[in-house]
């Protein structure tokens, strides 16, 4: 997750007196609005709750009123404290660090604190409607989704609210993954567009961890929309022996049977992105990018328009990071303190281990670049649990006032519609929007030894595949 300070605004309070608010930025998304004084709230309840030793530096106090130069460096400073807080792995995690963030994302929207109704979508278009609080934190909402579906208490941590784009073209992209700082109601009412909605979506990846989810019938009706949500989008590939057999296992209600079925199917349980750039093999290529499985696959247009594929194993990649860096519009310049419009450009960069002894940098150029890093640090965080004999962390943190209660309007989750006959190009790569919108979530990295190496290398195992042109 990628904190900047990009711009500074001179305000007025209600007494008409005027102040410099430092606008918060995440991922290139505005999410609130402080004064410095409200920073340095912040920094004196850290240290006084970490100690001197834990707590970055913080720009000092003046005297006097500061100069626009004075006001330029205070703002760089202050975006390197708020950078160094949310990569420690204390101090960014803490509650105090995220209640402030949520206070000043509702403060910044002016959205007072009420009862109010909130959609939440399922893979299959169903909406859940849950009465929550406009100040309640991804948690709750996630919980009141949960008691609203009476899903077992120990399967709401296989689960996340995600924001999700709806394209015109019937599409969608994954956006983010609402994190611990963030209030949704906030998040998606601020956005002011219809196109935006809140998707509860599994958020693991190892599908031995879909068994305990199908031994309950709500998880097992959320795995299975979900599955046959991503087969009619495309992003599980079915051909048409396949896809008749998972029709005849829809048609007699053999759920289970249905998912053990599309384990089997290439790039079951992956999130696909869409098209963006990538320097590999060669620098300017166009690719769409799909997570799961413990890698990166690539579908690669080369300039000679040559169509490849291949993947990137995370037990292979020693570490990788996100930047971002402003790119103005046109008339625009590309001064992050003026106040010409800028657009932001994410990049994800790792570091490969392409054969014994040759590391090599790959970057994908892309809006979602977070959302990537994103999967890969959950996929790590799985591999290390499962090596260390532990299980998938269950959410065990309740409301303070005890878990929710089953409300008399349990809302059962319906069954897909049948499968639609398949098309003749089901086996393509799914053909994705060029329309790109911003993310947001933690460019983190981790290293592996090289002793994890398997052999499964980009660089040697290319396939051809039957994608057409269109699809990049």
């Amino acid at each position: 997750m990628h904190f900047s300070i990009p711009e500074t605004e001179v305000r007025s309070d209600e007494n008409g007196s005027t102040y410099v608010a430092y606008n918060i930025h995440v991922n290139g998304v505005l999410h609130c609005r402080v004064r410095y004084s409200q920073l340095l709230g912040l920094h004196e309840q850290i240290k006084k709750e970490y100690g001197n030793n834990v707590v970055p530096a913080f720009p000092p106090k003046k005297i006097f009123t500061l100069t626009p130069a004075e006001v330029d460096q205070r703002r760089e400073q202050l975006e390197k404290y708020m950078q160094a807080v949310r990569q420690d792995p204390i101090l960014g995690s803490s509650e105090m660090f995220n209640s402030f963030l949520r206070k000043a994302q509702q403060e910044t929207q002016q959205i007072p604190t009420e009862e109010v109704q909130l959609e939440i979508y399922l893979s299959n278009g169903q909406k859940v409607k849950v009465n929550i609080l406009t100040s309640d934190q991804t948690e709750d909402v996630l919980e009141a989704v949960a008691s609203k579906l009476d899903l077992p208490d120990e399967l709401v941590g296989y689960f996340s609210l995600f924001l999700v784009q709806e394209r015109e073209d019937g599409g969608c992209t994954y956006v983010r993954k609402l994190q611990e700082f963030e209030l949704p109601y906030v998040s998606i009412t601020s956005l002011h567009s219809p196109d935006y909605r809140i998707v509860l979506r599994k958020s693991y990846w190892d599908t031995a961890y879909d068994s305990d989810v199908m031994d309950d019938s709500v998880g097992l009706n959320l795995l299975y929309a979900q599955t046959v949500s991503d087969i009619e989008r495309g992003w599980i590939l079915v051909n048409k022996e396949q896809h008749r057999q998972l029709k005849s296992l829809q048609e007699k209600g053999s759920k289970k049977e249905f998912i053990r079925l599309a384990q089997t199917l290439k790039y079951y349980g992956y999130i696909k992105f869409d098209p963006c750039i990538t320097d590999f093999p060669e620098k300017g290529c166009h690719v769409i990018v799909g997570a799961g499985n413990n890698e990166l696959n690539f579908h690669v247009k080369l300039p000679s328009d040559q169509m490849k594929e291949g993947s990137f194993k995370v037990t292979r990649m020693r570490c990788w990071r996100v930047t971002s860096s402003q790119v103005p519009v046109a008339n625009g310049t590309a001064n992050p303190s003026s106040s010409s419009k800028c657009d932001v450009k994410l990049e994800l960069a790792f570091e490969y281990l392409m054969s014994k002894d040759r590391l090599q940098w790959v970057t994908i150029t892309s809006p979602q670049a977070i959302m990537m890093s994103i999967c890969l640090q959950a996929m790590v965080d799985e591999l290390m649990v499962k090596k260390s004999g532990g299980n998938i962390k269950k959410m065990q943190k309740k409301r303070l006032n005890g878990t929710f209660q089953r409300s008399d309007s349990q809302q059962a989750v319906k069954s897909p519609p049948l499968l639609d006959s398949p098309d003749p190009s089901r086996e393509q790569v799914v053909k994705l929007s060029t329309k790109l919108s911003s993310v947001s979530l933690r460019g983190l990295s981790s290293s592996n030894s090289a002793s994890d190496i398997t052999g499964n290398d980009f660089h040697g195992n290319y396939a051809f595949e039957g994608i057409g042109d269109d699809d990049l």
